[in-house]
């Protein structure tokens, strides 16, 4: 098979991410009880929180109308990262970060269509000092941004602007 039409090889990724990230919001919930944490050491807990906003609890206060936005929005950038790939095929670092990208936007459009929140479950803090928590997807989708990052930097040789 021509190596331009193995595209679809960097969609297992993502369907690895969807599947780690489903897994675990299920025995999060399963297993803990609603905003009661559970201490996995000094700094961090497990703590079971659904958020209806996007990242860091953005708009997570507002009457319902952001849970179409975010829906839209993740689809359509599956739609795009699902076009990049297929156009990008033979850049290995860029295809893997828009992979992770696009398991995370798919394990958090899962749960938006299903709950009408993200699961969350993930929480760091330092004394009453917090990180919001977070979950799976959100780690595939920041590790996914910092490849891009990565790969960007390094095809332009270090040097902003190229």
């Amino acid at each position: 098979m021509p190596e331009a039409k193995r595209w679809w090889l960097w969609i297992l990724p993502s369907i690895l991410v969807v599947a780690l990230d489903q897994i675990s919001k299920q025995v999060v919930q399963e297993s803990i009880h609603f905003g009661q944490p559970v201490a996995l050491g000094a700094y961090l807990d497990l703590v079971l929180v659904f958020n209806p906003g996007a990242a860091f609890s953005f708009l997570s206060a507002q009457s319902g109308w952001q849970r179409p936005l975010f829906i839209g929005i993740a689809l359509a950038a599956s739609g795009l990262i699902v076009a990049l790939l297929r156009r990008h095929v033979r850049q290995p670092l860029f295809c893997l970060a828009l992979s992770l990208v696009l398991g995370g936007a798919v394990g958090n459009l899962i749960d938006r269509v299903m709950l009408g929140a993200v699961v969350d479950f993930i929480y760091f803090h330092l004394g009453s000092l917090g990180w919001p928590a977070f979950n799976l997807a959100d780690s595939a989708i920041t590790g996914g941004v910092i490849l891009l990052l990565w790969d960007s930097l390094r095809r332009s040789g270090g040097h902003a602007g190229g």
